[in-house]
């Protein structure tokens, strides 16, 4: 971080503001301070609980935050008690809706995508485009790794799905027996379930997404054959990031219903994703899923995460009633297009840096109202 420290000197100038993004980029703080630069430190996790290990990971990052002109979190409940409520602000992270992940995408592209990658078994007459970030036209290319038993399901298919990394705390296990308990109980409406997540071969990162993924495929082989059927393991390429996303969301767009059962979440973006795209959302009722969803008006809240028959009745209750589905869908568009968007983001960044700007140069902030002023006079 001394390093990194110094060598921002060459490209940070006076009348800069730097935003210095979790806890990596602590040690850059006190340098910048120092230099009298503006700095925001941008928490994007957190812990609802104290305990032993998240009190020690605070301490340790205190000598660098503690001064930290601003700091931002996405609950209120994530940032720690040392830091004064002035200097501390919530802002919620956000999508962007013309990334690859959640761009619009009409039935024969997301019919294509999956046919293409291996989820459905009839890819239609579309072709798998989507649009990348710089404007260009991108193409899925590469296929996923899917464990099924019998054919992928044919398009017309309701799909329950699942997506995330290859992690206990995802309850990737729980999805599966609750939905199989689904099954048995006869309220599943012929749906199938996906759970899908990274080809581990593709995440450097993530160490224990191998061990996961074989600790689920062994509790899906372990099943009968006809609940086996019921249920496909999907890891999707990696090779290419906006590839992946494009599969991302054409998988969502086609789903009945979009599951996030985790058993700790710090946001949880992938419940905001599935809301934007219209789509009704069964959810764990833990960290930032709570202000997303409010339960039985945004989606549906899951308060025992650990209960299977809770999952297994909130995911039966909207595969078997079409008007309460829709009804969750587009109020979960709405609540993702009041306040999960990157452009509402972008607006509020604008008042934090304006903050900011009246705490540490209010002359500058001064001038740039009076100018303001007068040009709206003129």
């Amino acid at each position: 971080m001394r390093e990194n420290a110094v060598a921002l000197d060459s490209v940070v100038q006076p009348g800069d503001i730097v935003i210095c993004h979790d806890p990596q980029t602590a040690g850059l703080v006190p340098h910048l301070v120092e230099r009298g630069i503006p700095v925001i430190w941008r928490c994007h996790i957190g812990h609802d609980q104290h305990g032993v290990e998240v009190d020690a990971g605070w301490e340790f990052l205190r000598a660098y935050l503690e001064h930290v002109p601003l700091a931002v979190f996405s609950r209120a409940s994530y940032a720690p008690d040392w830091m004064p409520h002035r200097r501390s602000m919530v802002l919620p992270p956000n999508i962007d809706p013309f990334s690859a992940k959640n761009q619009p995408m009409d039935e024969p592209t997301v019919r294509a995508i999956l046919g293409h990658v291996g989820l459905i078994d009839d890819p239609g007459a579309g072709v798998p485009m989507f649009r990348r970030d710089d404007g260009s036209v991108g193409r899925v290319d590469r296929k996923a790794d899917v464990s099924r038993l019998g054919r992928a399901p044919s398009f017309e298919t309701p799909l329950v799905v699942q997506v995330s990394r290859w992690d206990r705390m995802k309850d990737p296990i729980g999805v599966l027996r609750g939905f199989t308990q689904l099954v048995l109980a006869g309220g599943s409406q012929g749906a199938q379930l996906v759970l899908a997540g990274p080809n581990v071969r593709g995440v450097a990162d993530d160490p224990e997404g191998p061990l996961v993924l074989d600790e689920v495929e062994h509790a899906w082989r372990a099943l009968p054959d006809a609940l086996r059927e019921t249920v496909q393991l999907a890891q999707l390429p990696m090779n290419d990031e906006e590839e992946n996303a494009a599969i991302v969301n054409a998988l969502q767009r086609h789903a009945t219903v979009v599951v996030q059962k985790s058993l700790r979440e710090g946001f949880g973006l992938t419940v905001a994703e599935a809301m934007w795209k219209r789509r009704p959302v069964v959810a764990s009722a833990v960290g930032g899923i709570r202000d997303q969803i409010r339960d039985g008006i945004d989606g549906l809240l899951v308060h025992h995460p650990e209960d299977l028959s809770e999952l297994a009745s909130a995911v039966g209750r909207i595969l078997a009633d079409p008007a309460l589905a829709r009804r969750l869908a587009d109020a979960g568009f709405e609540r993702v297009r009041e306040h999960y968007l990157s452009l509402t983001g972008l607006e509020r960044w604008a008042e934090l840096v304006r903050m900011l700007l009246e705490v540490t140069e209010p002359e500058r902030v001064s001038e740039h109202k009076s100018a303001a002023l007068s040009a709206s006079a003129t």
